[in-house]
């Protein structure tokens, strides 16, 4: 693979680790439902404008639009307000680490979906020790009857199910362009959660400047751009090594919150870190399908 899709895999995930960053920058000044419905409403700006810049076909019938819609919603709407929600109790690091979490929970996802990929057996281990990692990673929070934290890592938990879902439930628009269902979907979330977000906290208030340059930076790069780029890298690298930058998200979400907002990890923090981090390698599979690791026998070998 050539060493530019590399480094865009690279961009893609430090992107999307800085969009926790934004997050904690916002919910000083906003609540997670303004949060989700402003980023969601940039980036489908952003999406819009490319798919003019670019001529590309849309949608033309209303059961596309309502099925979007609910993707809009899975996929974008909540759990865009799970993240800032968890946010407020919890290091903008560890709920990075906990989105990473995704392809964990989309193993048990999947097995319950109708038609949907059954996992083998390296995943299932992924599986349990990335669960393993989780526990570790809550200790703390547990172990000082800290509620809010509790709440805050299950609310981030809870945003990783719900892409979960989107990846099983997104399979039936393969006949529509990517760019298409980025748009019309965040412009779906947008429409339905300005309301909520309306009658729950009021109009939103911003006055300081840095709450103007996390919104931009979260709804143009970390949403409208970053989802671009996934589509336009998608069909080039393909879906494995595209995962990648799964590992590089975290890495982001924990350096920035540490350089930028003086967040501090226990020794126990980075033990579940690294767990969660060895459940992923095993899922991806590569360190086993190179013979590094001998995988175990067959049945009655």
């Amino acid at each position: 693979m050539r060493i530019r899709y590399w480094l865009l895999i690279g961009l893609l995930g430090s992107i999307w680790g800085c969009s926790f960053l934004f997050n904690a920058i916002l919910i000083r000044e906003l609540s997670p439902l303004w949060v989700s419905t402003l980023r969601v409403s940039v980036g489908a700006v952003i999406c819009w404008l490319a798919i003019l810049a670019t001529g590309r076909q849309v949608p033309r019938d209303l059961a596309t639009y309502a099925q979007l819609l609910v993707l809009g919603l899975i996929n974008y709407a909540i759990p865009f307000a799970l993240f800032p929600f968890a946010e407020q109790t919890v290091a903008s690091g560890l709920v990075g680490v906990i989105n990473a979490m995704t392809p964990m929970t989309t193993v048990l996802v999947s097995q319950l979906w109708p038609g949907g990929e059954k996992a083998t057996w390296n995943k299932w281990l992924g599986v349990v020790v990335g669960f393993a990692g989780a526990i570790v990673l809550s200790l703390p929070a547990l172990g000082a009857g800290a509620s809010g934290q509790v709440l805050g890592m299950l609310a981030a938990f809870a945003a990783t199910i719900f892409y979960a879902i989107t990846l099983n439930y997104a399979r039936r628009f393969k006949a529509v362009d990517p760019f298409a269902v980025a748009a019309s979907s965040l412009t779906g979330a947008a429409l339905a959660s300005a309301p909520v977000a309306l009658a729950v906290a009021g109009l939103p208030v911003i006055t300081r400047v840095e709450t103007w340059s996390a919104l931009f930076g979260i709804g143009v790069f970390s949403t409208g751009f970053a989802f671009l780029l996934l589509y336009w890298l998608l069909p080039r690298v393909g879906a494995t090594n595209l995962s990648l930058n799964t590992y590089l998200a975290p890495i982001a979400a924990i350096t920035l919150g540490v350089v930028l907002l003086g967040e501090r990890f226990e020794l126990v923090h980075l033990v579940g870190i690294v767990i969660i981090f060895l459940g992923l390698v095993c899922m991806d599979g590569r360190i086993f399908r190179r013979g590094i690791v001998a995988p175990p026998p067959a049945a009655g070998a």
